[in-house]
């Protein structure tokens, strides 16, 4: 069985709102995904850990995956 750090799985998260108001947790999550202010980008691998800190902040945040990428690069 092949697993996501194998297969080179990974996902780009950009935060696309405010943390200012958001709950204490929410900023910490943010601050473990890499993320600090609006259009702040970072790469993080496709793991269960990082899939729950993303289920935590989706409002604050947008979420493209490696394979998503590189479909849109084939059709293009």
């Amino acid at each position: 069985m092949a697993t996501s750090k194998e297969s080179g799985a990974s996902l780009t998260v950009t935060q696309i709102k405010s943390s200012a108001h958001a709950k204490p947790k929410s900023r910490g999550t943010l601050r473990a995904l890499g993320l600090g202010r609006i259009g702040k980008t970072n790469v993080l691998p496709d793991r269960p850990e990082i899939r729950g800190m993303i289920a935590r902040v989706p409002h604050l945040i947008e979420v493209v995956s490696s394979a998503d990428s590189a479909t849109k690069k084939q059709e293009s």
